[in-house]
């Protein structure tokens, strides 16, 4: 599996960095339909990902206690981690 990967989510990029994730499954808390944990206690993008309130998908990545999630707008400006 990659060490990083993305996906455009609801007008935003989210980016998974796997190397850096500790499988603390905040993010899967607040948002089980975007984000799973792997048989390697690695977070994934589940196979499907609807797009979902915006503030959420922030929200779900800014709860990484390591940065392993990052946001960018539309303009490729990052939004979280800020």
């Amino acid at each position: 599996m990659a060490d990083q990967t993305e996906r455009h989510i609801s007008g935003t990029m989210v980016r998974i960095d796997r190397t850096l994730c500790i499988g603390s499954g905040n993010c899967t808390n607040l948002a089980p339909e975007i984000f799973e944990i792997k048989e390697d206690a690695i977070v994934d993008f589940q196979d499907e990902t609807p797009d979902i309130d915006r503030d959420r998908l922030i929200e779900s990545a800014s709860v990484c206690p390591v940065d392993a999630l990052l946001v960018f707008d539309e303009d490729g400006e990052q939004i979280v981690p800020e």
